[in-house]
Parts: C-alpha cells; structure tokens; sequence
C-alpha cells in the first residue's frame, strides 16, 4: 500500500522539532504505531542531522567532534518507522489542519525546495528554546549563542584562529593573551568555562604554546548573586570553589548592561575586556509560536494543560522548553530542562496511543531526579533524587560517571540498548586514535 493511502485510512501524527524531546517521542511512536501501520508519523526539522543540545558546550571548546556524535534524520526515520521532512515551521492552519514550512535555500540563496503544506490530524510541537538575551543592548550584534551545532563551531574556529595567529607571531614576542566572557552562569556557561580551561590545557599540550593556559583569561558574568542560582547552594558552592581554582574570574551580583566590540559594562559600571563573547544567559522558546494563534506567555512558550494539550487547540500538543505546562503550584511551570522534555516525551508516546484507542489522557507530573554538572576532566558535582536514594549529593568521578550515563540514555531511546553499546565501543577506541581535541 502507498503512502498516499495509508495516510488517508490512518491518522497523521506530526512532530515539529527533532531536539531530545521530539526526536525520542518520534521514535516511540514510529516503532509502536509507525511499525504496526496504525498512524503516519512524520518528524519535521530545519536540520538534516541531531546532537544533543547539552554536548554543544563541548563542541564550542574542540572537546567533542559533532560530526561523530550527529545523528542523521533520514536514518533514523528508515530505521524506527517514520518519516522525515526538511523544513522549518512558520505559519500554522488549524481549520485546515495543516502547518506551513519556510521555502528552503541553498548556499547561494538560489531556492531548493518551495514554501509548502503539511497536513496532520494530531500536531505535536516540540521546538525547544533559543538563548535569550533580554535585549541587552549589544548583546545579538556581539556576542555568539550556543543554540546549535553551527553556533559552537563558530566559536570553536574563532578561538582557534586567535590561537594559529598568535602561533605565527614572530618569535620575539611575549605571550598572547585571549580574553573571553561567558554572560550567565547557570549550566551551560559553567561548563564551558570549565571545559575551556581544559582546552587551554591540550591545545598547549599540542604545541600550541604562543599562548599559555593562564593566558586564556575566562569571565564568567552572572546577575544574580551566585553561580548555578536555579539550583541549591550545596551543589553552587564546590562549583564555584573549582571554578576559582581553574583560575576562572568571576563577577557576580550584576546584570550586564551593554555589550561591545570591545568587551561588557556591567550595571554596576565595571568593564570587562574580551575579544570573545558568549552569552549563555535565559531561553525563550521560537519567536514564530507567538504567530500560530495559540495561547503564549511572554517568551513565546505554547500554554499546554497537564495532558500537554494546548489551551487552545485540543488536537495540538506541545512539550519541552517549548512549552508552559503547570506543575500544579500558583504561578509555576515546569522548568526548562532535558530531563523534563525526556518525561513528557514517554508520556506523550503513552497519550498519543490512547487517544488513539479512545482511553482518557494521562496527566503529567514533573519529577525531578536532580541535577548533574559537569566540570570537564577536574570534577563533576551534582545531587540525585529518588523514592529509594532520597536526596543523594555526588561529587568527583562518581557524579561524572552519573553525568556521562545521562547521554547514554539519550543513545539508549534512539538506537537501543545493542547499537548504545556498540557506540560506545566505537567511542573507546575512536578515542585511542584521535586527537583529544579538534584542532581544525
């Protein structure tokens, strides 16, 4: 039977955004009712290929090549029973049921493929968040975001090529120095800065050496009072004390007021000096979902109910940081993390099948497991939640280990428990014969 066919005698069960959440989702759904032929599924994405959102901090230091760890759509579709559309999202019909993508352009700005429609019976949009930089002036003309693989090779090349210029200086001359400045020390901007450090570190080791590791000077800018504020002092503080002892400098206690070429003024008035600039601070979901008719909030997320329905369309759904789902307290939602997007993710599979089956919708509760942070090789620091473990803190190769079996989950809910494995093996030797940094 045809695609065609299929598609008119079953339903059409469209996921918008290949990130952690939809591609997982997209992938339950395609090996339960994909497989069975009891639902077209069709996954949309602006990219050809997936990493996991929480490794671009190490894409942007050279620690991580995101060429091995992508994940190809087209495979993945062929491989879980589902199907795959290139495209980007922009305009959405709800009596027509159908979404509108954005044409798509070559290189050369010369058109591939025309604005076109898709048609679905359930939506579900699964779109995550972009960086938000609260329109600081400055701030989008100077400095670089981390909000996707592209991003962090940028930086990664600009690091470098400050680092091959200074290796061409003559020799006579004293050290280069590199000043960066990370805006915002929650996870992202903690771990970059740690995993910058240890970049420092190999790129000398490589011969790189015009510009030595005290040399690369890191500020680390924080608002609020401390580093890490969304999370308890006891997981801030050894943090911060690792942080201080990597020579990291860091300024905490005021928002940054604009950004330049130069550098950053600070609301309190100080000036901080950096060629390079990252700002890893706030997220707020795609400005395009403010557009589709849908109830938002002020930074853009889909208002969903806890089914994860949308407020306003009940055959729409919407999940991850996409989204503004209750936790059942006055005032509060679920808190934009990965972990939250993998819950809804397996809830959504089971909601979406019994809907399907004509059973009422489960509600989702958040449960939070704790959290992990990931110091590069020094340390890693974080505390596990759970009915039988309580509220457990972890610090050093144990929390790291924790930390790494996070990805490897990811891994698991895409290939499966024999490819994760086989993945990893291919990791540990790849590792034996490559450079421990990405040089190019």
């Amino acid at each position: 039977m045809s695609n065609a066919a299929i598609s008119e005698s079953i339903p059409r069960i469209l996921v918008v955004g290949g990130g952690a959440g939809g591609l997982e989702l997209a992938t339950r759904l395609g090996r339960s009712l994909g497989k069975s032929k009891k639902a077209l599924i069709t996954l949309v994405d602006a990219n050809m290929t997936h990493i996991w959102k929480p490794l671009l901090h190490e894409v942007a230091a050279g620690s991580l090549d995101s060429s091995g760890d992508e994940l190809n759509y087209v495979a993945q579709a062929k491989w879980n029973h589902f199907q795959f559309q290139l495209g980007a999202m922009s305009g959405l019909d709800r009596d027509q049921r159908v979404i509108r993508l954005d044409a798509i352009k070559d290189e050369h700005g010369e058109e591939l493929i025309p604005q076109r429609e898709i048609a679905y019976d359930y939506l579900v949009l699964a779109v995550g968040s972009n960086t938000n930089d609260f329109n600081t002036q400055g701030a989008a003309e100077h400095c670089l975001f981390l909000d996707t693989r592209e991003q962090a090779e940028r930086f990664h090349r600009m690091l470098l090529n400050q680092y091959m210029k200074a290796q061409a200086s003559s020799e006579g001359q004293i050290s280069e120095k590199i000043n960066v400045a990370i805006i915002g020390a929650g996870a992202t901007g903690v771990e970059l800065a740690a995993e910058l450090h240890h970049a420092a570190r190999l790129l000398q080791a490589y011969g790189l050496n015009r510009i030595r590791p005290e040399d690369l000077h890191i500020n680390l800018v924080e608002a609020s009072g401390r580093v890490l504020p969304a999370l308890p002092e006891r997981i801030s503080e050894p943090v911060t004390d690792t942080l201080k002892k990597l020579g990291v400098h860091l300024h905490t206690g005021s928002p940054v007021k604009a950004v330049t070429a130069e550098g950053l003024l600070l609301a309190n008035g100080e000036q901080i000096a950096a060629s390079l600039k990252v700002w890893a601070a706030g997220i707020r979901a795609p400005g395009f979902l403010a557009n589709l008719g849908l109830e938002t909030n002020r930074i853009n997320q889909v208002v969903v109910h806890t089914t994860l329905q949308t407020a306003a369309d009940e055959r729409i759904f919407a999940f991850g940081d996409c989204a503004a789902c209750p936790t059942g307290e006055e005032g509060k939602t679920v808190p934009p993390r990965a972990q939250a997007a993998h819950q809804q993710a397996t809830l959504l599979a089971r909601n979406i099948k019994r809907l399907l089956e004509g059973k009422p919708l489960q509600e989702y509760v958040y449960r939070d497991y704790g959290s992990l942070i990931s110091l590069s090789t020094f340390s890693a620091v974080g505390n596990l939640m759970g009915n039988l473990t309580g509220n457990v803190m972890l610090e050093g190769k144990l929390a790291r280990w924790f930390y790494v079996s996070l990805y490897r989950m990811h891994q698991m809910a895409l290939y499966g428990v024999p490819r994760t494995l086989m993945l990893m093996l291919s990791d540990r030797v790849g590792s034996s014969t490559a450079p421990r940094l990405k040089l190019h």
